[in-house]
């Protein structure tokens, strides 16, 4: 069987006369490439269907990654001994027990109240959230050792969705914060490659002309996660944080069952592994009924693939970043700017708490401001390069932050939401597509490893965020300051990087290598 590097189909002379395959797709010299590019070619039902099913793990991935802004918020309180207390003045750490309560009455509805965390650091307060992106580096950086090739695609996302589930409702047994902050760390290692392995199964099975509009429908199913978040902790909102976390999970594993039974495995990693058989399956499957008669032709003229002798294919994973100068650069610099983004993605709807607005309402439209960026993006995506995009936005991010912190200082909370909203805008836009611009820089051998990276950096500039946002308390809305400078400096980094815009995905080390040579000589 031939290599992942060389044609699928050498010189296979199909009959003239067959009317079922259109001749100006039957090149001499096949390559896998151009098989599923062609394949693919029609976004069909099932194409859909496939991106729609595994994109859903964005939207429980979402639940998890926003939950603490309402379990372990700062919850509301009255005074109950008007003689001592007055609500407008009194510091709640200077008064006795006895003097006030938390409204509601519910000494559970947070992780603060419930942990009697009230008057502690803003460190301690923030240690949760803050374990649980470690949890991310941490996981992220151990599951990126995994080779490339291991298990696949599906069930990957599978274990890896399955895995977040179970840890989030193991989350409800907590006694103390040391344990709630132990089993959030957990939580975190189990979703750390969430996003990395679904976003390179769905853009694995989508030919070039579609991977910009058809990469924002799981991006979308995210936000739409979020805003359900904001929903359930609403109508939950008298009840105890616990509920919350069970609410989320519980709908979760239901969702794995689906996964499990229905979804396909990419059909690059199959070629790249030797299965070509099992690939063209997938591939029948995906595509329009229009395009299935030129598989057909593929199949009924090609040799069997047991005849054929299969070679030992190599296991690529994150250590062969540090073998190859070009990925070593690539991969750092996309990290710099991630960081950057993270800060600002993570970072700003913590810290919105501090702006004074309602918090289901801030929350609500930092979620709902994220669904045009899904209509902006494929347009940015097709009318301009990349390094353009990503650098105009980030620059125009980290403004809005600097203009969010200046109208929060002047006492102008509107106009200061309103800059918050953008700076948030701009982080998820910059989010897409680097997201796209990645896949774009990296073959199949290299994508879920080098997504990962991605990942990384994305939750490290996020583990930062709670103890930024936590000083904010105390510095109002200085860390929306953080926030927009991080985004616009690290966004500059964006200047080293290739162009890739209207590029096939390649499949090995070498042939990327190859082709950003070609690409950059054509250029010179």
């Amino acid at each position: 069987m031939a290599g992942p590097s060389e044609p699928l189909l050498l010189s296979h002379h199909i009959d003239s006369d067959d009317s079922n395959v259109d001749h100006k797709t039957r090149p001499e010299a096949l390559t896998f490439d151009n098989i599923v590019e062609q394949s693919l070619s029609d976004f069909g039902f099932w194409q859909l269907f496939q991106v729609f099913l595994v994109g859903l793990s964005y939207f429980f991935d979402a639940q998890q990654v926003f939950i603490t802004v309402y379990t372990d918020a700062y919850p509301t309180w009255h005074c109950v001994n008007h003689t001592i207390c007055d609500h407008s003045t009194s510091d709640i750490c200077k008064l006795p027990r006895s003097a006030w309560e938390w409204d509601g009455g519910s000494t559970d509805k947070t992780v603060i109240s419930d942990f009697g965390l009230e008057c502690s650091s803003s460190l301690l307060r923030g240690m949760p959230t803050s374990a649980f992106y470690i949890g991310g580096v941490v996981g992220g950086f151990a599951l990126a050792l995994v080779p490339d090739g291991f298990l696949g695609r599906k069930k990957l996302i599978f274990l890896s969705t399955f895995a977040t589930s179970v840890t989030a409702i193991s989350v409800i047994f907590s006694t103390n914060v040391w344990i709630y902050t132990a089993l959030k760390f957990v939580n975190g290692f189990s979703k750390s490659q969430t996003f990395s392995y679904a976003m390179v199964l769905i853009s694995e099975r989508l030919s070039t002309k579609w991977r910009p509009r058809a990469t924002m429908i799981p991006f979308t199913l995210f936000v739409l996660g979020f805003m359900s978040l904001s929903g359930i902790a609403y109508l939950a909102q008298h009840s105890s944080w616990r509920f919350l976390y069970l609410y989320t999970a519980v709908p979760a594993l239901i969702y794995c069952i689906f996964l499990h039974l229905f979804a396909l495995e990419s059909p690059r990693w199959l070629h790249i592994q030797g299965n070509d058989e099992e690939a063209i399956k997938v591939l029948k499957s995906m595509s329009s009924r229009d395009n299935k008669p030129y598989l057909e032709s593929l199949v009924s003229h090609q040799l069997p693939l047991e005849q054929e002798s299969v070679e030992e294919q190599p296991r690529y994973s994150i250590k062969d970043f540090f073998f190859q100068k070009w990925a070593f650069r690539r991969i750092v610099v996309v990290m710099i700017i991630m960081f950057g983004l993270g800060m600002s993605y993570y970072g700003v709807p913590l810290a919105a708490r501090d702006i004074d607005v309602n918090l289901y309402l801030s929350e609500t439209l930092n979620a709902v401001v994220e669904l045009p960026s899904f209509v902006i993006t494929p347009i940015l995506l097709e009318r301009f390069n990349r390094r353009s995009s990503v650098l105009v936005n980030t620059l125009l991010g980290g403004a809005s932050g600097v203009f969010c912190f200046v109208s929060s200082v002047l006492g102008k909370s509107g106009l200061a939401f309103a800059f918050e909203l953008a700076t948030f805008f701009c982080a998820r836009i910059g989010f897409n597509l680097m997201a796209v611009y990645m896949v774009e820089m990296f073959p199949t051998c290299v994508r879920n490893s080098a997504l990962m990276m991605f990942r990384q950096a994305l939750v490290v500039g996020g583990a930062c965020c709670p103890l930024i946002a936590s000083i904010g308390r105390d510095l109002p809305s200085v860390s929306f300051a953080v926030f927009g400078v991080a985004m616009s400096g690290f966004g500059l980094f964006v200047l080293i990087l290739p162009e890739t815009k209207g590029s096939s995905l390649c499949d090995t080390m070498e042939e990327q290598e190859n082709r950003d040579q070609t690409i950059k000589t054509s250029h010179c």
